[in-house]
């Protein structure tokens, strides 16, 4: 957990409650290393990765419209006929009334066909597909912000639970001694059992207050978990990445709104839409063909052993009328295109709003930190003085727990806002859109989205996926 170099002193104790973690194993874990856990190990981030690699199939799709087509085609069989012809005629020719012929035609094809011109909608099906593939991208790259996000806050929110735990120990322990001393100077007369009754109800809310925060804890360790893969060992101190962010809140905004990839997967999204536009239009337009075809058929008949045929044609087709639904679907994809246009204007509201609510966040974390320091130190100071006075019956007993859980109080609100300095700075640079593994320097193996795209664009053949990324 972070401290600020003013009053560490004064929360030495706190923090060496922050990292004690008895019953965890004696290695300890890092943020970095949990962050590249969850680059790597991360399911959520894992399946955008395989829907990325399938979105990149859209571009050879598209490009199977500049192919040829090639279909083969065999076929085998029995032939029979019978031919009755008058007996007279056939007693002339010297031949029989009923004659039988069997053959066994077979034969062997191929057919090629080639478009020539479409109404450019191949072009622009695979100009769309392309920008499917950029958004897509921008798409991964706005999952793997939000999964960084999600495993920095996963261990700062172990890092706090463990804490807070362990505060709620020192609290419990310190009532416990109060509930002594007040039980004993009770059996000499000193105090009332109203004093007793007050000290053993701050043990007991205490008692309840130390379940609460052991199960916040068990919650946040499977928490840290789902987000990292990892099991929560000894954590060492997270750190705020104020040397990453922008100078200012306006230069975040202005970063957000050019670089996040929500605003920049919406920009893509718009070009795949005006492509479907022109691709929806070209239905209007004639499309011409190139056919070809050549056959051999055997045995068609008996006195046929071999038929060799080739053909070539060039095919024209003019649309006329077609029952209007390809002018419904114009319409339709001008409509889809301009409300992508507006989901680039939310996105870009949504990027600014967030800048502007994490930067508050961290600047009311820094002073929240200054302030609760400033807390602990008084408020330890109190609750010496209290206690003093209480042993010469100047205070009541009632005082001394006031005292003590307030002391709990400020210390608690300490690790709070520790916790909430660290995670608003990855939520500001999440926010601008510049939350990365490379950004971030983490020593993992970086996933390039554009090797398996290489791999597959020019594909022409293949069933098996690709051994790349």
């Amino acid at each position: 957990m972070w401290v600020s170099a003013t009053g560490g002193r004064v929360v030495a104790s706190v923090a060496t409650a922050l990292f004690l973690a008895s019953a965890l194993p004696a290695y300890s874990q890092t943020l970095d290393q949990a962050l590249s856990a969850a680059y790597q190990n991360n399911p959520t981030l894992n399946s955008q990765r395989a829907a990325t690699r399938a979105t990149d199939e859209y571009v050879p799709i598209a490009l199977s419209g500049y192919r040829p087509q090639v279909f083969g085609s065999a076929f085998v069989g029995m032939q029979w006929a019978e031919t009755r012809v008058d007996s007279a005629y056939a007693q002339a020719l010297g031949t029989g009334a009923i004659s039988n012929n069997k053959t066994y035609p077979s034969g062997v094809g191929i057919t090629i066909a080639q478009t020539i011109y479409d109404g450019l909608r191949t072009a622009n099906s695979v100009r769309g597909a392309e920008s499917q593939v950029r958004g897509q991208r921008e798409l991964l790259r706005n999952t793997e912000q939000l999964v960084l996000l999600d495993a920095a806050t996963a261990y700062m929110n172990v890092l706090q639970n463990g804490a807070l735990v362990e505060l709620q120990k020192q609290n419990l322990e310190a009532l416990r001694e109060e509930l002594r001393a007040a039980r004993d100077r009770f059996a000499v007369g000193e105090i009332t059992r109203t004093d007793v009754a007050q000290a053993e109800a701050s043990v007991a809310n205490a008692e309840s207050e130390l379940s609460l925060a052991e199960s916040n804890l068990n919650t946040s360790n499977a928490v840290f978990f789902q987000v990292t893969g990892l099991r929560p060992a000894k954590l060492t101190p997270g750190r705020p990445i104020d040397g990453l962010l922008a100078k200012s809140q306006a230069r975040a905004v202005e970063l957000g709104l050019s670089r996040h990839p929500a605003v920049k997967a919406a920009e893509f999204a718009v070009d795949a839409a005006l492509s479907n536009v022109k691709v929806a239009e070209g239905a209007l337009s004639p499309t011409l063909t190139l056919n070809g075809s050549a056959s051999s058929n055997y045995n068609n008949s008996a006195n046929v052993e071999r038929q060799t045929s080739a053909a070539a044609s060039l095919n024209l087709s003019v649309p006329i009328y077609q029952g209007g639904a390809e002018f419904a679907t114009i319409r339709q994809t001008k409509e889809t295109l301009g409300q992508m246009r507006i989901e680039v204007d939310v996105n870009r509201e949504q990027v600014r709003a967030n800048v502007v609510q994490y930067w508050g966040a961290l600047e009311a974390a820094k002073a929240a930190i200054e302030s609760a320091q400033a807390s602990v130190a008084a408020n330890e100071i109190a609750l010496r003085g209290v206690r003093e006075e209480w042993r010469v019956g100047q205070r009541t007993t009632l005082d001394v727990l006031n005292a003590q859980t307030a002391l709990f109080n400020a210390r608690a609100s300490l690790v709070i806002a520790q916790r909430d300095r660290v995670v608003a700075s990855y939520a500001v640079l999440s926010a601008s859109g510049e939350l990365s593994s490379t950004r971030l320097g983490l020593k993992v193996a970086t996933y390039n989205p554009k090797v398996h795209y290489d791999q597959v664009r020019d594909a022409w053949f293949g069933v098996r996926t690709p051994g790349g990324q």
